[in-house]
């Protein structure tokens, strides 16, 4: 008579032989070695369009209005403004007064750089062949020194902006 190994020992044996199997393999993967070629790259950032900033309600001298403007962003992904400042290279010093108005001088326009109490804004990219926008409203942002000449009365300002980290 033959003796029989018991089950437990045949069932033990087995996955001994089977854990040995797959750690031979993971260990053949880990090991291996390849060559190749690879190669990647990053899209430009094409830069966001800002139009040119109006105000909202009639300026005043010693007065102060919210300027609007709207952000264009060309690019298929997300862009964060972090703040909006003058952009002194346009206009005259970032400011320009309708034609109707010459008398009007833009040394009595002031403009706060604006961040959005810190939180800044995020232009949606672009979905097809639309760009996304973002109108921003800048509370305040605007100011008419007290001195203005009464050539500004009923003046329409123009605000020149640039986008900033």
């Amino acid at each position: 008579m033959r003796a029989r190994m018991p089950r437990r020992t045949v069932l033990t044996s087995l996955l001994v032989v089977l854990a040995m199997s797959v750690c031979g393999a993971a260990s053949a993967y880990w090991r291996g070695s390849g060559s190749g070629n690879g190669a990647g790259g990053a899209g430009t950032t094409v830069a966001l369009t800002l139009t040119p900033g109006s105000p909202a309600a009639t300026l005043y001298p010693g007065g102060q209005a919210d300027v609007v403007v709207t952000a264009s962003n060309p690019n298929a992904f997300p862009v964060r403004i972090g703040s909006l400042t003058l952009d002194t290279a346009q206009g005259t010093g970032g400011f320009a007064v309708d034609a109707g108005h010459v008398g009007c001088a833009v040394t009595t326009l002031s403009f706060a750089t604006q961040t959005n109490a810190g939180a800044g804004w995020t232009v949606v990219g672009k979905v097809g062949a639309v760009n996304g926008t973002l109108s921003i409203t800048l509370g305040n942002a605007l100011g008419m020194g007290a001195t203005a000449a009464n050539a500004c009365q009923g003046a329409s300002s123009t605000v020149y902006l640039v986008a900033g980290p």
